[in-house]
């Protein structure tokens, strides 16, 4: 197990961060630099000359993230996936080819999503030492933004089927590129008649359980993001526990994006790792004993004045903290 940091920049001044503050594996979150001029996907040599700089700093790329993002549909990159049309096989196709480059560069998992609303958050509120935490409130969100999207209405039934339609495309070739594809959850969930008409089917615990039975394959897995599945969750303190077995007993969790919440599904804020509702302690030693052994990343960070763009003391914070407790875990 191996703490990592999420980057969209792996400059060489962030992976020398990176070492200095004990951390050597990092999930590459930005496709825009790799692709092909004029395409819209991956060449396997911008991957290889990325994955050999990163190595030359003693850091190790875990996951990278295609052309999939947690956008909303109107700034996705390759929409036509989720909005089900005509136009989803040349969308598709590009995801394709993605895997294929990063199978020959090396790149063991992608981490991507599938949605049509992106994060929801209702705001930012107050943390401590004057920073800010990303809060959603459903009774707050309804009040603020009712309108369809561009995609109009989307059942679960027709969500069901763009998800499959794509896995059954997509997964055949991860496996012969041994790649495996890691999704996100839809962060937030929401209630069962869904949220500005899209009806968030991978937004619950058994949607995603769900998700996972849909193709079976050691390649096909999560992006297991404990604050949302915490987010799904009424009493997340004492339920996320058997999430957590769940999903590793199954073998599906890939890589895992770790933070803290307070609160509980439709009502919560996110907070520091170590204030949170959660004892992540106890999450850690079910990782342990279940014998997972990817990386650990933080994730949504708290906002700070003091701090850069991208968060490295908060960033910092974190990765220390997941570095104590897994050295803590596997030395008791």
């Amino acid at each position: 197990m191996h703490p990592a940091y999420q980057m969209s920049d792996a400059s060489d001044d962030n992976l020398k961060f990176a070492v200095q503050t004990g951390v050597n594996h990092i999930v590459h979150a930005s496709h825009k630099p790799f692709m092909v001029e004029g395409k819209g996907y991956w060449g396997k040599d911008s991957l290889i000359e990325l994955r050999e700089r990163c190595e030359s700093h003693g850091v190790h790329i875990a996951v990278m993230a295609p052309p999939l993002h947690s956008n909303f549909v109107d700034g996705a990159d390759n929409p036509n996936i989720m909005l089900g049309n005509e136009k989803r096989d040349e969308d598709i196709d590009n995801i394709i080819e993605c895997i294929k480059a990063a199978g020959e560069a090396g790149i063991p998992c992608l981490k991507y999503n599938l949605t049509l609303l992106g994060v929801v958050s209702t705001g930012r509120s107050p943390g401590r030492g004057g920073s800010t935490y990303r809060y959603f409130n459903f009774e707050e969100m309804e009040k603020q933004n009712k309108e369809l999207t561009l995609a109009g209405e989307v059942t679960g039934e027709m969500m069901w089927e763009r998800i499959e339609y794509f896995l059954e495309r997509v997964i055949p070739v991860a496996e012969e590129y041994k790649v495996k594809m890691a999704c996100h959850p839809h962060d937030p969930g929401m209630p069962p008649l869904g949220y500005r008409g899209i009806d968030r089917v991978l937004g619950t615990v058994d949607g995603v359980k769900k998700f996972c039975s849909l193709v079976n394959s050691p390649y096909h897995g999560l992006n297991f993001c404990q604050g949302t599945f915490s987010e799904m969750l009424e009493d997340p303190g004492k339920e996320i526990f058997d999430v957590v077995k769940y999903f590793l007993e199954q073998k599906k969790i890939f890589m895992v994006h770790y933070r803290n919440i307070r609160g509980k599904r439709l009502a919560f804020e996110e907070t520091y790792i170590d204030e949170g509702d959660v004892d992540m302690w106890e999450t850690m030693k079910v990782y342990h004993n279940l014998g997972y052994d990817g990386v650990f990343c933080p994730d949504h960070v708290a906002h700070s004045d003091q701090d850069s763009g991208w968060g490295h003391r908060q960033r910092a914070f974190t990765a220390g903290y997941i570095k104590a407790l897994i050295k803590a875990v596997q030395n008791p």
